[in-house]
């Protein structure tokens, strides 16, 4: 009886081996964090479209650049479209990444897959033929998904991209030090931080540069694109290879 337990629990571990190990293949899986052995976070930035405003954080990115802090940014195909010099200032900067958001930022899982696909790729497509450049990580808007966002996005040859951890900053009732502390006792080793660089965001300028402060030159995690934090992160590489010091 306990050859037969022991040879059942085997077969089952094989199984739910199986199943983790194909649950991880494809470019859409759903992906939360990086690695927690890459001693390493990434701060990421959706551009979702604004109805009024310039759209566009300018003291935020004017800080990233002189810090040299890579970021990645998830542009909606609306907010390309109405920002060309931005886009192209983004697109300079070699610590800099560029991934989609979806067209007109819709909740995607109201839609059909046909709709759905046409919102997921329209961004793709626009940078691609506008400014010769691939985008190959997408964020939902809103971060909702359904069974047929996830299988659109690997036809595509897309990594799915979400996050764990919330910096809260379009919250007009949180405050710069509530945002930092919930930062502080949530973010480790992998963490992928969702913000927000079209105006919208409350004292993101402040908290990016409190937790660089506190996690980079106190702690010494790194910063790095998603890219670099999912490819196996080397410390203090940034998404071009290159070594850097703070």
């Amino acid at each position: 009886m306990r050859d037969r337990t022991l040879q059942t629990a085997l077969v089952v571990g094989a199984i739910l081996a199986s199943v983790t190990a194909s649950s991880q293949d494809g470019a859409a899986q759903v992906i939360r964090s990086g690695p927690p052995t890459c001693k390493a976070i990434a701060l990421t930035f959706d551009m979702c479209p604004v109805r009024d405003g310039a759209g566009y954080d300018a003291p935020l990115i004017d800080t990233l650049v002189s810090k040299h802090i890579p970021a990645t940014f998830f542009l909606s195909g609306r907010w390309v479209a109405t920002h060309e010099a931005e886009v192209r200032a983004m697109l300079s900067v070699p610590f800099f990444e560029i991934g989609t958001h979806g067209q007109i930022h819709a909740h995607l899982p109201m839609l059909d897959a046909d709709r759905q696909r046409k919102e997921i790729q329209g961004p793709v497509t626009l940078l691609q033929t506008h400014y010769g450049r691939s985008a190959p990580l997408f964020r939902p808007p809103y971060g909702e998904y359904n069974d047929a966002t996830v299988e659109i996005a690997q036809a595509l040859g897309l990594r799915f991209i979400l996050w764990n951890a919330v910096s809260g900053d379009p919250d007009p009732q949180l405050a710069r030090t509530r945002m930092v502390d919930n930062l502080k006792a949530t973010v480790r080793n992998g963490s992928i931080i969702v913000f927000h660089a079209n105006g919208r965001g409350r004292h993101t300028r402040a908290v990016v540069e409190d937790l660089y402060e506190d996690l980079v030159l106190t702690k010494g995690l790194q910063l790095v694109t998603v890219s670099t934090l999912l490819d196996g992160c080397k410390p203090g590489q940034t998404r071009d290879g290159t070594e850097r010091s703070h």
